[in-house]
């Protein structure tokens, strides 16, 4: 297991989402890639529209709450690899976890995965 220091999990829970989403953004657009691509990754992890998603980035809610409202798709497991220097499978802590699942995602994208393979559906 890799294990995230406490303070490290701490800051990733209090981040809003509305800091992060702008980044999201500019990474992918920057590579090719559209805010609809990015929209359809968030709610194809988190289950969150483009209406619930406007609201929680309105809102400035933290990562805690933007996970604990979300309904994480069952194939989310399926996500693996390097992100920040962790291997997202070996998180400890669920949210720190979640939230380096939706990194990983965005990364996948921003890199030209093509969308079936960033969906797990390939």
């Amino acid at each position: 297991m890799s294990t995230t220091t406490k303070k490290h999990d701490d800051r990733i829970a209090q981040m809003t989402f509305a800091s992060v989403y702008p980044l999201y953004l500019a990474k992918v657009e920057k590579k090719g890639r559209t805010k609809k691509e990015l929209h359809q990754v968030i709610e194809w992890l988190t289950g969150f529209d483009e209406k619930k998603l406007q609201q929680l980035i309105k809102e400035k809610v933290t990562f805690e709450v933007f996970f604990q409202q979300a309904t994480l798709n069952p194939m989310a497991n399926r996500i693996t690899g390097l992100i920040c220097g962790y291997r997202v499978e070996e998180i400890a802590n669920p949210l720190t976890q979640q939230a380096r699942y939706l990194d990983k995602l965005v990364d996948e994208l921003a890199k030209g995965r093509k969308m079936e393979k960033i969906l797990r559906t390939a």
